[in-house]
């Protein structure tokens, strides 16, 4: 066949005719479901082939040798007995790491979108997944954004999220239903704060991971000094794939250790991918790098340990399938290395996921079945099982509330009806739509393991949708207490919008919280840090039109007990006709944190009857009543069991309320007596900064009663990683710029509450008693 009549003829059939040809000269690669890599692919008439890379007599077209994009399928659902082609993945990372301009060149290359556009570009239209304005203007990513596209023949559900510590909670819930994830690096800075918490998200829901290390290109660019943090920081079995041509400035490609070809980026948008021979100076690298490959997977998979100990040498097959293996299983992470800036090395990526991430019919997702005590039950991934789903995320849309859903198992059918879980409300779905970021395409059905959302459906984050045959229940996702607090109130007369746009964001955003401080009467609000509040401010403004003006931070103090301490109180008020009487006795102890987050405990030891049966729930009602507001500065008490072994009731003046009063009384008695301490957060800094301004830097740390937990210093910048309590945090974004001269930057994460010093502490009581007064008054 000559290469004009090759051509022709490809781009005049039918998808499913071109399917068939192709079968014809390549093999059934399509139905091989354990293909990894598929060495040649269906041509589509956005493709353009050069004649000269024609393998000549063959017809076959390698894939280094092909120009052009990846056309994306519509947003039909994936036909069944495909689930195996199909990839949930997350992007994430630490922030300023690339996160949404390699999203954005993902989109690109599967042709999802026709230009690529940059975070705050200057062109002032700024990338795809950063929808909202906020975005676009501080150029970072706040809310996590949805989409869907199309890499050769694998279709993909991607989730870009932000690298902000701050927004953790859209971290959180997205590794909560995907299947795999892409973790960014940057190739200067390594394993940073962010990277470890997200590192322990996906651990938290068995997310496998690929790590891509992004800007290669940049000076002081060096990947062997990220693997060896991979390995060390994170405790995981690590090893690249690839080695760079180059670095910095002159960094021009990878070598492909499986493929053992140099793959270069050509043309504009890099889309020109062009496979090679390797250079003769980096084959030595290459070698070794190969050889740690094989050793690292041998450590991980039996397979490659047996072959390792007989001294053979696997084949590139052999290798890609260990990777697979032991990726699957969370025993390794691939290392990718690209620069998504300079449009190097996302299409080998795009290859990767389709290799060594898990499909949804490869994961095991378990429900607990309300009806068998909350059994676990293994979700099978067949489109003809009874439906279960969950809704993920919440977030106000154009038409309504719009909920994203995750379907484990069945169909959801647009027109349906489901049933929710929680409140066995049985809903009708009045429009499905597949997210591309702000933009929505209608679908008529979702399958399994896809990612959609729905509009007009009236329900909660977290909240299980059945088709009403099961009564399951996903487990729930974690959601991180907030830190910090501030006063809120409209500027001139309160309007309607004020509540409303409150009542959206607490509905959206689980880790937001609002409530009305009993005393002052004020409108608190709480959240994950500064910025995370500060969004929130400017958004009643802007979506509102609701200008407001807060007060000063609070921090989030918690009051606890450091000894045990007995009670025994008596209730006793006489009025005319019944009185109250309740009696009761025991003690109260430190508590620590269990697995469910929970740390306040009530036991229930009383025998014989002297506390009547009716009235033990509304002991335990005054205890967690009790614990809400402290003794000491009104924060709420945390780690505290209390123990009930006796008291006494009256015939006639025993009542609940005379019972609940009298456990909230003992309670107050006895922590009294328990050695009361005051709590305050302390937060995980990890900053940078140029070398030269190292010493200041630190010191202004331990100005701030920080303690050092380590320092590594590179050839122009160092960072450190210090434990400093959040209430002297306040005002350190100015105090680093003016100490770097603009250099240097932070970030916060929550680590843990710890006891205040007893001077800082009779200061607080001091400063409540103050305000108690000044309100009184």
């Amino acid at each position: 066949m000559t290469f004009s009549r090759f051509i022709n003829a490809q781009s005049t059939l039918t998808t499913q005719a071109r399917r068939a040809f192709s079968t014809a000269l390549y093999g059934n690669a399509a139905a091989n479901k354990s293909c990894i890599n598929p060495e040649f692919l269906y041509l589509q008439p956005r493709w353009h082939v050069q004649k000269d890379r024609v393998v000549e007599g063959t017809g076959k077209i390698l894939v280094g040798m092909i120009q052009k994009r990846w056309s994306s399928a519509s947003a039909q659902p994936i036909k069944p007995g495909t689930i195996e082609r199909l990839r949930n993945i997350g992007i994430s990372a630490h922030i300023d790491s690339g996160k949404t301009t390699l999203t954005e060149r993902v989109l690109f290359y599967t042709g999802r979108i026709s230009q690529i556009h940059e975070v705050r570009g200057k062109d002032n239209v700024g990338a795809k997944m950063d929808s909202m304005e906020l975005e676009r203007e501080k150029g970072i990513t706040i809310q996590s954004a949805a989409t869907y596209a199309t890499w050769k023949d694998y279709n993909f559900n991607i989730i870009d999220t932000p690298g902000h510590v701050d927004f953790t909670i859209e971290v959180e819930r997205a590794l909560r239903v995907l299947d795999g994830a892409v973790l960014v690096l940057c190739a200067v800075s390594g394993v940073q704060s962010q990277t470890i918490t997200v590192d322990r998200q996906m651990k938290r829901y068995n997310v496998p991971r690929i790590c891509f290390i992004n800007k290669m290109d940049r000076a002081g660019a060096n990947p062997w000094k990220v693997v060896d943090a991979l390995r060390t920081k994170l405790k995981m079995h690590a090893a690249a794939l690839q080695i760079p041509m180059g670095a910095e400035d002159n960094f021009k490609g990878v070598i492909d250790l499986l493929k053992w070809k140099a793959i270069t980026f050509e043309g504009n948008d890099g889309i020109n991918v062009v496979e090679s021979e390797i250079p003769e100076e980096l084959l030595g690298l290459a070698k070794a790098k190969r050889a740690e490959l094989f050793e690292h997977l041998a450590e991980v998979d039996e397979e490659m340990s047996d072959m390792f100990i007989m001294e053979e040498s696997p084949t590139s097959e052999q290798l890609a399938l260990a990777i697979r293996r032991a990726t699957i299983t969370r025993k390794f992470i691939p290392v990718m290395m690209g620069s998504a800036i300079k449009n190097k090395g996302v299409q080998s990526l795009l290859d990767g996921v389709c290799a060594y991430i898990p499909s949804p019919s490869e994961v095991t997702n378990v429900a607990l079945d309300i009806k068998n005590q909350e059994a676990q039950v293994q979700l099978s991934s067949n489109e003809l099982d009874p439906f279960v789903g969950l809704a993920f995320k919440l977030e106000e849309g154009r038409f309504g509330q719009l909920t994203y859903m995750r379907v484990y198992q069945g169909t959801l059918h647009r027109g349906g009806f489901i049933t929710n879980i929680r409140n066995d409300k049985r809903i009708k779905v009045p429009r499905l739509v597949r997210m591309h970021a702000d933009e929505l395409e209608d679908v008529d059905e979702i399958g399994p393991g896809e990612i959609c959302a729905m509009f007009g459906v009236e329900c909660s984050s977290g909240d299980t949708f059945t088709d009403g045959s099961l009564q399951y229940t996903m487990t729930s996702m974690f959601v991180p207490k907030p830190v910090i607090s501030l006063s809120l109130k409209p500027q001139g007369k309160e309007t309607p919008n004020f509540s409303k746009a409150l009542n959206r964001f607490q509905k959206e955003d689980p880790t937001f919280t609002v409530h009305v401080d009993a005393e002052t009467k004020e409108t608190i609000i709480s959240g994950m840090g500064e910025l995370h509040l500060e969004i929130y401010v400017e958004r009643m403004r802007r979506e509102y039109n609701v200008e407001c003006i807060t007060g000063k931070p609070q921090v989030a103090f918690r009051e606890a007990i450091t000894e045990s301490a007995k009670f025994n109180y008596t209730h006793k008020k006489q009025t005319g006709g019944a009185g109250q009487y309740g009696r009761v006795q025991g003690y109260i102890e430190p508590a620590l944190v269990d697995e469910d987050g929970k740390d306040a405990f009530f036991e229930n030891r009383v025998v014989g009857g002297n506390i009547p049966t009716n009235y033990i729930p509304a002991c335990e009602k005054g205890f967690r009543e009790g614990m809400q507001k402290g003794f000491l500065i009104g924060h709420p008490i945390q780690g505290v069991r209390m123990v009930l072994e006796d008291g006494a009731a009256h015939s006639v003046d025993s009542s609940e309320l005379a019972f609940k009063t009298a456990t909230i009384n003992a309670f107050k008695e006895a922590y009294m007596k328990a050695g009361p301490a005051i709590m305050e957060p302390i937060m995980k800094v990890d900053l940078t900064a140029p070398i030269e301004f190292q010493g200041t830097v630190i010191g202004g740390i331990n100005k701030r009663k920080g303690t050092i937990i380590d320092t590594e210093s590179g050839e122009d910048y160092f960072s450190c990683v210090a434990e400093v309590p959040l209430n002297a945090m306040f005002g350190y974004a100015s105090e680093i710029r003016g100490q770097s001269q603009g250099k240097g930057e932070f970030s916060m994460e929550y680590m843990r509450h710890q006891r205040v010093q007893p001077q800082e502490q009779a200061e607080l009581i001091k400063a409540f008693e103050k305000k108690q007064k000044e309100d009184q008054k």
